[in-house]
């Protein structure tokens, strides 16, 4: 470890200096140096480059157990001790973010649905349960709000909308993307907070229309739609918390990267066997 801390600081300070402040001799230090690199050493580096690839392809958002899935999907023969010893020693390691809010504005004198959806979120089937909330993005320019419409059975984004104002045709936008998209059958339960946007006429209308139930969280309990802020939570970690976004056009271009670059077909999801959405959608096709 000595020999390994002079190689990587002789740019530095001499190599004589470093060596005397470490205790060891010059000749010992160069024929280390000299010595021919080991298999071990090899595949280190090797699996090293892999790490340093599929972590930039995560947006610098795994750690060692979703980084082990990668490499050994892409054929290396690594175990999790092994990548996490590589990431700890070149410094690659996650992005640690604040904690997500919920914010609902359910104070309106609207119609609200029952919970139909009652904190089933298991289905067999795409289709079958969707789930949509709406959160918000600063810049400089000011707030850019975005809704989201996540089908239940492989959480894949399956209709988004952004908007610098917060209003019913928000949701109806992401809803008309959803639909177009997958076309559901008659029956297909759609679940939202109790927000105005969800329980005005004009998206009421709408899910008659489309022959949607609705059904809508209890007051106050966010966890009805955990879902949908799951996702917000981690776009808003692994995107969006990391810089200052200048204009709302800038956000929403990053906010679709995101979504079709790498939450729907790349990121891999605890619920769905480590796999993407896309992936798990591929399986049970």
């Amino acid at each position: 470890m000595r020999f390994a801390f002079i190689r990587e600081h002789r740019s530095r300070w001499s190599i004589e200096s470093l060596c005397r402040v470490l205790r060891v001799s010059t000749r010992g230090y160069r024929a280390w140096i000299s010595r021919p690199v080991c298999q071990r050493q090899r595949t280190d580096l090797k699996v090293l480059a892999h790490i340093r690839e599929h972590f930039v392809l995560s947006n610098s958002t795994y750690g060692r157990p979703r980084m082990t899935m990668e490499l050994k999907e892409a054929g290396l023969d690594v175990g999790e001790r092994r990548v996490g010893r590589l990431m700890k020693l070149n410094g690659i390691r996650p992005v640690c973010t604040r904690r997500h809010r919920v914010t609902t504005d359910s104070r309106h004198s609207l119609g609200v649905a029952a919970n139909v959806l009652d904190g089933d979120f298991l289905t067999n089937a795409p289709n079958r349960k969707w789930a949509g909330d709406i959160s918000y993005i600063w810049t400089t320019e000011g707030w850019l709000y975005l809704a989201v419409v996540i089908d239940l059975f492989s959480r894949r984004v399956i209709g988004w909308a952004a908007s610098d104002r917060m209003k019913k045709d928000l949701a109806i936008r992401a809803l008309d993307m959803a639909v177009r998209l997958r076309d559901p059958s008659p029956g297909c339960i759609f679940h939202s907070d109790r927000g105005s946007q969800y329980c005005s006429h004009d998206f009421q209308k709408k899910m008659t229309e489309y022959r949607m139930m609705p059904s809508m969280s209890g007051r106050g309990n966010c966890f009805d739609n955990a879902a949908v802020e799951t996702f917000f939570k981690s776009l808003k970690a692994e995107l969006l918390w990391r810089q200052t976004w200048p204009t709302r056009q800038q956000a929403t271009a990053a906010i679709f990267q995101y979504v079709n670059g790498f939450y729907n077909p790349r990121r891999r999801h605890s619920y769905l066997g480590n796999i993407s959405p896309l992936a798990f959608e591929a399986k049970a096709a």
